[in-house]
């Protein structure tokens, strides 16, 4: 059974392997140069987030409407590359340790900056794609 379904994923599976460990190394790299101090507002991480769902806006409008992409572009970049650059993992963890070390003010912040603004930033990604795409035409 399992042959028949990984039966022609090879490549997918593949884009997707290498552009996770691309992402997750570019999201380990920014943690690394901006650390959270313990109990504080986690920003890298909420940076991240909302720089990834920005990206994938503009990415969706570019492999969607603007361009034919080849078809493993979508996999290689919004699913391995954006995929393990944005850290929604990470983000429900910080939220657990401000919530148990006593910042529940801090942690729904954090929450609700994380919500608002990662849909905020995917749906001006979309915008701002389809703006230049309409300019360009």
């Amino acid at each position: 059974m399992t042959t028949s379904v990984l039966r022609g994923q090879g490549a997918a599976v593949a884009v997707v392997a290498v552009g996770g460990a691309l992402g997750a190394l570019a999201r380990w790299a920014l943690g690394v140069a901006w650390p959270t101090p313990p109990g504080g507002f986690p920003t890298t991480t909420l940076g991240i987030n909302v720089v990834g769902c920005l990206l994938m806006g503009v990415l969706v409008v570019h492999v969607a409407e603007v361009r034919t992409a080849h078809p493993l572009i979508r996999p290689f970049l919004g699913v391995g590359v954006l995929g393990g650059f944005t850290t929604f993992s990470t983000f429900a963890y910080d939220a657990h340790q401000l919530l148990v070390g006593g910042r529940p003010g801090v942690a729904l912040a954090y929450l609700a900056a994380t919500g608002v603004g990662s849909v905020g930033a995917a749906a001006a990604g979309l915008a701002l794609a389809q703006r230049a795409a309409g300019a360009r035409r």
